[in-house]
């Protein structure tokens, strides 16, 4: 009936964290973790056995401070000063310059490589040799990466061989010694081979390639001059000997570079000296017949030094025109643009001090843009970076030679006024010793010119023998026997915490997309409707008629203890009622609100209570099937007045219970139960029962059940674990307080102990608060006591004989 009883105002639960059962969540899908981890351990193999092993090794140079040259303070090595960082830097670049690169790779006996085929792939054999193979000819204009030859041996003089042209599974059959035509290669094997290999023809730039593929150079320690010279390579011998070649190679370069500069100055020398000689020669000839002629001995005192003044003014002149010839052919080399600078190094003054600091950064530059072009295109921006860096060396050595020839032009003008001084006092004297004094002075320039060049020539030669390279091993590379491209442990480790992760992960996130209620916690934290009981699963498959729950086949299991605890709570509310409308609904249909109707009304018959159940779900009630009614006449057809109660009246006699049927739907079955004749029913039937069941509609879909709950002395609302979602547990509350009720309670139904999705808080009961009022049990942890008859057997117990 209606009850205009404002509703009792409940405290919210209290809930606390239980961190057993966040155990339990884990532990529940324990299998889960377990595969995530086996899975990613199984990838971690498959990437240590896919991934070849990488080794690196380093070897370390010394640079030396400067050149022991003849030329002391004023040639170029000893005149350069500048960090160890920037040297190291600046030798770096020639290391793995494309000169060095090439010339290592002539030396390094790597034209051919053999590999040996195993499970995950191939593996080269270097520096093994097992066999002998001689390169008859191997055009390296137009070979490069051509593929790998199998070969196999056949017997004693025979052997089989698969090229790169030749189909996958095909092979000739060769004799040891024959000459082998293969694409741009023409070979013979010479001695037996042991067993199937694969070998590859590598040409000169894929050698070069390979050995400064992983170089690098750095300070071996900081304020030092040691070079680190480091390589990483799939093979550890082949690294250790690269970087053993390669400095070997780089010294002999460094040498050899020294030498060119030596040499050169030698060579611009002579051509100084062949045109001075005539010079010399001449002069010297026109000052002895001038004399002869003039019956010249001796000249007065003011003559004579006149003309040493102005000798030692002309041989000022002179070396000042070589410094600027040295100079101007640095510039013309610096405009051109054509590669590396070439100075003359062991002239005084034109390349020393800064600009000698800058000429050699300029040139490391343009060596390592040389070798970068070969792996990088022009409009890279590694190149572009290289091209930046040597434009501003370039604006910086063009302002160190402006600076030069201004000094340069400076000093020649003041000589230039000086010699015009003297000439005009030698103007002064007799005419004959005037002519001698020109003649005299011009012979003594070219001499001095002469004697000043042949010194620099023998100190330029004694500069070329002496010349001694830049750098010393002090360190050789030797092989590692450490891989760094996979470390097994840490990629195992990883795979394991990765795994772990990626199960716990797993886990939190099923929960955390989990829309649906399962256990009674969830459903205390979002309502204050009293949970009144817990029905747990069913234990046997349900057909789809519920026949076999209506039996109650299973007297002793947990399932039909947790209905009776549902029956005992209901004598508590509306106590004071002898008879009780107790009205059985839900938010959607599937939610068991029917199986809960019937299982309920079987426990009250078997302690002797007069039920009887209705099925007022006018639209979709398959109710009737449970007990093997006709539905053709029932519920809506004595509302529509086409029959009497009698008529609808079915008693089942296996179960003692009375029961109406939905009968046929109606056009209106919202207007039938809103009905005075739906009230009238209700009425009639509360003296001849202990309990009415009504079993209505789903409230979240339709309003049909609102009068019935309205009149109903209890309301159960069924929450099914797993079915109902989130929202379906606010639905009680909100009838409560639209309707002003306070006989709602909720029953959880098929509730089955699912741990994944189970509410980690734990109601705190000891505190009085919330929905304390109503004892009951989920039966979950009581297992192993006996008392129920379907009871799970423990691991163990499956070990014991039956």
């Amino acid at each position: 009936m209606e009850n205009p009883i404002k509703p009792e105002e409940k405290n919210k639960v209290s809930q606390t964290i239980d961190f057993y059962k966040i155990f339990k969540v884990f532990l529940s899908r324990w299998y889960w973790i377990a595969g995530c981890v086996v899975i990613a351990l199984v990838l971690a193999k498959i990437n240590i056995n896919y991934t070849p092993d990488y080794y690196s090794t380093s070897g370390e140079m010394r640079l030396k401070e400067s050149n022991p040259t003849i030329g002391g303070p004023n040639s170029i090595s000893s005149s350069t000063s500048y960090n160890y960082t920037d040297r190291i830097q600046a030798e770096g670049f020639l290391v793995s310059s494309q000169a060095v690169l090439l010339n290592a790779a002539k030396v390094l006996d790597y034209k051919i490589a053999f590999f040996l085929k195993e499970r995950w792939g191939t593996r080269e054999v270097y520096p093994l040799v097992p066999f002998s193979i001689k390169i008859v000819k191997q055009d390296t204009a137009s070979y490069f990466n051509t593929g790998m030859y199998h070969i196999a041996p056949v017997d004693a003089q025979r052997f089989s061989l698969n090229t790169p042209e030749d189909a996958k599974d095909v092979s000739k059959v060769y004799r040891y010694g024959q000459i082998i035509k293969a694409g741009n290669m023409q070979f013979s094997i010479n001695s037996h081979v042991p067993q199937a290999y694969f070998l590859k023809f590598n040409s000169l730039q894929e050698i070069a390639g390979r050995l400064g593929s992983g170089l690098s150079t750095s300070e071996a320690s900081r304020f030092t001059n040691v070079m680190r010279v480091s390589k990483g390579d799939n093979n550890a011998t082949f690294a250790a000997d690269a970087i053993n070649v390669v400095m070997k190679e780089y010294i002999k370069y460094d040498l050899i570079d020294k030498q060119k500069s030596a040499r050169q100055m030698v060579n611009y020398i002579d051509q100084q000296l062949g045109f001075i000689n005539q010079q010399v020669d001449s002069s010297g000839t026109v000052l002895a017949n001038y004399k002869t002629s003039n019956n010249i001995i001796n000249i007065s005192s003011t003559s004579a030094e006149l003309a040493g003044k102005l000798t030692d003014l002309q041989s000022q002149r002179s070396a000042a025109l070589l410094e600027r010839s040295g100079i101007e052919q640095l510039q013309a080399q610096l405009k051109d643009g054509q590669g590396k600078l070439q100075p003359n190094a062991n002239l005084e003054g034109p390349v020393s001090g800064l600009l000698g600091g800058l000429v050699n950064s300029f040139n490391s530059l343009v060596d390592t843009r040389t070798a970068d072009m070969v792996s990088y295109g022009a409009n890279s921006s590694r190149i572009e970076l290289l091209n930046t860096q040597i434009a501003n060396i370039q604006a910086s050595i063009q302002k160190s030679i402006n600076a030069i020839l201004e000094r340069n032009n400076t000093t020649l003008q003041f000589l230039d006024a000086e010699m015009a001084r003297v000439n005009q006092q030698v103007q002064g004297i007799p005419d004959k010793e005037q002519a001698f004094v020109k003649l005299q002075s011009t012979f003594d320039i070219n001499t001095k010119y002469k004697s000043l060049l042949e010194e620099k020539r023998l100190e330029a030669e004694m500069n070329a023998a002496a010349v001694v390279p830049g750098a010393e091993i002090v360190n050789l590379a030797y092989p590692s026997t450490y891989s760094i491209g996979v470390d097994k442990n840490k990629t195992y480790m990883m795979a394991l915490v990765a795994g772990l992760a990626a199960g716990v992960g797993l886990i939190l996130l099923v929960r955390f997309l989990n829309p649906y209620i399962y256990d009674k916690e969830t459903v205390e934290a979002l309502t204050r409707t009293p949970i009144i009981g817990v029905i747990r699963k069913f234990p046997e498959y349900i057909d789809k008629n519920n026949r076999q729950a209506l039996s109650l086949s299973k007297p002793k299991s947990v399932f039909a203890e947790s209905v009776r605890s549902v029956r005992t709570n209901l004598s508590f509310m509306a106590s004071h009622k002898k008879s009780k409308i107790i009205c059985i609904t839900s938010e959607i249909s599937g939610e068991g609100k029917s199986f809960v109707t019937v299982n309920l009304a079987s426990t009250m018959a078997l302690i002797e209570k007069k039920v009887v159940l209705i099925a007022a779900d006018l639209r979709k009630s398959k109710l009737h099937k449970a007990f093997g009614a006709d539905n053709r006449i029932g519920l809506s057809t004595y509302l529509s007045g086409q029959s009497e109660l009698s008529q609808v009246m079915v008693h089942d006699d296996m179960h003692n219970i009375d029961f109406i049927p939905s009968g046929p739907v109606p056009p209106n079955p919202s207007e039938l139960l809103h009905s005075e004749k739906m009230t009238d029913l209700l009425n009639s039937l509360i003296p001849l029962y202990d309990y009415v069941l009504v079993d209505t509609a789903p409230v979240g879909l339709v309003s049909d059940a609102i009068p019935l709950i309205r009149q109903s002395d209890v309301n159960l609302f069924v929450i099914r674990s797993g079915k109902s979602q989130f929202r379906a547990a606010s639905i009680p509350e909100r009838l409560s307080r639209e309707y002003s009720l306070n006989n709602m309670a909720i029953v959880l139904n098929a509730f089955g102990d699912d741990a994944l999705h189970s509410n980690y808080y734990t109601t705190d009961y000891a505190r009085g608060g919330g929905n304390s009022t109503y004892y009951y049990s989920d039966y979950s942890g009581y297992v192993g006591n006996g008392y129920y008859d379907n009871e799970p057997k423990r691991w163990w117990e499956f070990w014991k004989k039956k």
